[in-house]
């Protein structure tokens, strides 16, 4: 499956390459922050740890049933996403994309928060990861699968000239 791709920055930064944005989704250890709708029509911002599959380019996360990103993707499954580097030079991706929220089949989201657990703590024998774990084992947990539309990026590193930019 081809990525689409644009341009975040014209004029700043150059694009990342398709390669490029596997291996910044794959890699970093930033948060992924979420946009959401919420029941009165509100933007709803949520920074979360996250999981990106670069055989089928999803990116997954682990969260409570209840939260209020699930209740507002249980209304509308629409997300908007974004990861990027807060230092110079500036590189990141956001985009868009459809949610399936994954509940009740913990044999499904066990494997799946354990890959965000050991991303982020790099072991399952952390205190969090345990209690993390408990959840998505007791069905308190869901995993949310990210299914993008697009990739708008930014990599201000290929800027000519060296400038940090703005944007």
């Amino acid at each position: 499956m081809t990525m689409r791709i644009f341009n975040a920055s014209p004029g700043f930064g150059a694009p990342l390459t398709e390669e490029e944005v596997k291996d910044f989704l794959t890699n970093s250890k930033l948060n992924v922050h979420l946009g959401t709708v919420d029941e009165k029509g509100d933007s709803n911002i949520h920074p979360i740890w996250y999981y990106f599959d670069n055989s089928n380019n999803k990116l997954y996360t682990e969260t409570s049933k209840s939260s209020k990103k699930t209740d507002n993707l249980r209304r509308n499954n629409t997300i908007y996403y974004c990861i990027d580097e807060a230092n110079p030079p500036y590189k990141g991706v956001r985009g868009k994309g459809k949610v399936r929220i994954h509940e009740g089949d913990v044999n499904h989201n066990i494997p799946i928060a354990e890959k965000i657990i050991v991303k982020y703590l790099g072991s399952l024998d952390h205190p969090v990861a345990r209690s993390l774990i408990d959840g998505v084992k007791k069905g308190h947990s869901v995993i949310l699968e990210i299914t993008p539309s697009y990739y708008s990026t930014w990599d201000y590193s290929k800027r000519r000239g060296g400038g940090e930019g703005g944007g």
